[in-house]
């Protein structure tokens, strides 16, 4: 949710995540992470009541999802409490956004399924913070406070655990401690995104980063580097450069693929992944959902305004 849009026009901008949510759904993800977050009150003392607004809409979504799931799926879905502001989440912002969704998804949907999962900040942000050279501020992660959210979560709402965004800037040796601490999930789409723009040719970067200063120089911050602007603005040119992407050389092409699986490699060791594919196959039982031609031909479609949203 755009706190700012949400702010000017609430109805527009909730349909509009209804229907990013339902394209998501029929394109056949059935992850999907409900950021209300950034409609927190921190105006107010009473951590409650901060919560308000951020868990009403978290339960509308949610029950939003679970009428329109497919059949013999549960999506899963995730809240978030922890990207508004700069102070790491507390064990009382998260039962309190927890009690009160409780509550508020019983009203709205009885007896639903609710959440699996929780964002909370424990250090990072969405896309890392970008210094005036372009490389990335340093951070650490509150391992002890994320195995606690987590281990709260769990053990008192019945959740899967706590989630770790902003994950893709963090010191490699980092991630080897997540499985060490429980954590349910990772966040990590930035970096792949910095090795296809590192990997990808030189003058279709430089096309891209023109693109950017012609359409998106309203979201230039004062005193912000080239390097901050195009790091920050770059995911906005995906789409409207998905072809010439698709279409580099064999050659170019192989180099991205290759250091996508130099990485995913690296990750899926350092977070215990290699050798649970057992476990997958004795737990899960693929549903099988035909796809729909219709989803796929809707035609020219006005893109979202993403502008000021979290990666």
């Amino acid at each position: 949710i755009s706190a700012s849009r949400y702010k000017e026009d609430p109805e527009t901008e909730v349909q509009t995540v209804k229907d990013l949510t339902r394209e998501a759904i029929q394109a056949g993800f059935y992850n999907i992470d409900v950021d209300t977050s950034t409609l927190v009150d921190l105006s107010v003392e009473d951590v409650v009541q901060q919560q308000v607004l951020n868990s009403e809409l978290t339960a509308y979504f949610t029950q939003f999802i679970r009428e329109i799931e497919p059949e013999g799926i549960t999506v899963s879905i995730g809240g978030e409490i922890g990207e508004v502001g700069e102070e790491n989440s507390t064990e009382e912002e998260l039962r309190a956004y927890l009690d009160s969704l409780k509550v508020d998804l019983e009203k709205v949907a009885p007896g639903a399924v609710g959440l699996s999962k929780i964002s909370v900040l424990t250090g990072t942000s969405h896309g890392g913070v970008v210094l005036p050279d372009g490389s990335i501020k340093k951070v650490a992660v509150d391992f002890d406070l994320l195995q606690h959210l987590g281990k709260v979560a769990r053990e008192s709402y019945g959740l899967g655990g706590a989630v770790q965004h902003g994950a893709s800037t963090l010191p490699e040796t980092a991630f080897s401690k997540f499985p060490e601490y429980d954590t349910l999930e990772v966040h990590l789409a930035t970096n792949f995104q910095n090795i296809l723009y590192n990997e990808m040719p030189g003058d279709l970067r430089e096309k891209i980063y023109a693109y950017l200063d012609e359409n998106h120089a309203h979201e230039r911050k004062e005193g912000q580097t080239d390097e901050q602007f195009y790091y920050k603005t770059r995911k906005r040119a995906l789409g409207a450069f998905k072809k010439a992407i698709w279409n580099i050389s064999p050659d170019q092409l192989d180099k991205v693929k290759a250091a996508w699986e130099i990485q995913f490699k690296d990750l899926f060791d350092r977070l215990g992944m290699a050798d649970t594919r057992p476990y997958v196959d004795e737990h899960i039982q693929p549903i099988h959902v035909p796809a729909k031609l219709a989803h796929y031909l809707l035609g020219d479609v006005e893109a979202e305004d993403t502008s000021d949203l979290a990666d």
